[in-house]
């Protein structure tokens, strides 16, 4: 396993945090040159300085993934400097919960912008490099979001299952020219998502809906990182972390209407405790 990475040069959008900060470490570890990209820059310099600290190798850099220009001068001078991007993770993303209702126009353009522009600005930067190479891993973060329906982030929602449908038909093209693609579709995890992302239904703000939410037990993305990269060494289509969340894939395929069902009844309840 150490050889597949030893020496690799891997960029990871999103590195300064969450999944992203996770990867950078576990990539780091085994010997794999870090370029850790965040719109945050100190939370990437971050990550640099906890991965230099055990002795790895890793770099920081700014980027804002829906800034098309950004993100191609990021994989342009990454590509020059050490001659080739092996692994390229597109995991930058935000969150918007509410009702749809409730959600504005800039609300819907800023999640689509990073989270499916993003993922594409990444992979249109990155394709002729690759090409050229011969070889290299496009790793796309979507969510278990993105393979079935839920409630309260619709537009999430279908930013995630864009990016899905996106990667698997490029997965099939990008096979001829020795290109890899993986699509990472994690469930809740607790990261600080949590903490950035806007609840604009009034009623999900209520003192005991929060708590509902914090009380519930959700992994870390440390308890994940595991599974969720032995499926990208296999050169796996979609990987679900935690594995058990692959039984709420398959019941949706089975049966489409019961997870639209168990969120109204959700959204129900939440409804009814702040009457």
């Amino acid at each position: 396993m150490m050889k597949q990475y030893k020496d690799k040069i891997a960029i990871v959008t999103g590195g300064g945090s969450g999944i992203g900060r996770t990867i950078c470490t576990y990539l780091a570890i085994r010997d794999v040159h870090v370029v850790a990209a965040d719109r945050n820059l100190n939370s990437a310099q971050e990550t640099e300085a906890m991965i230099r600290s055990t002795g790895g190798s890793a770099e920081s850099l700014r980027v804002d993934v829906s800034d098309q220009e950004e993100v191609e001068s990021l994989i342009q001078s990454v590509a020059a400097e050490h001659g080739r991007i092996d692994f390229l993770f597109n995991n930058a993303g935000i969150g918007i919960n509410g009702e749809f209702q409730d959600l504005t126009m800039e609300h819907l353009h800023s999640v689509m912008n990073v989270n499916f522009w993003g993922t594409i600005y990444g992979c249109r930067s990155v394709y002729p490099i690759m090409r050229k190479q011969g070889f290299g891993h496009i790793i796309n973060t979507a969510s278990l979001a993105g393979l079935i329906p839920g409630g309260l982030t619709s537009i999430y929602s279908a930013s995630k299952h864009a990016v899905v449908g996106f990667s698997l038909t490029l997965r099939a093209e990008a096979r001829q020219y020795g290109i890899k693609v993986s699509t990472l579709c994690p469930g809740y995890m607790r990261t600080n998502i949590q903490q950035t992302t806007e609840n604009v239904s009034a009623y999900m703000n209520s003192e005991v809906n929060r708590k509902m939410n914090a009380d519930m037990k959700f992994p870390v993305p440390e308890d994940c990182i595991d599974q969720m990269m032995r499926g990208v060494r296999r050169n796996r289509g979609i990987v679900v972390t935690p594995l058990k969340h692959k039984v709420y894939w398959w019941l949706h395929r089975i049966v489409p209407e019961f997870i639209p069902n168990m969120f109204h009844r959700i959204i129900a309840t939440m409804k009814s405790q702040t009457e």
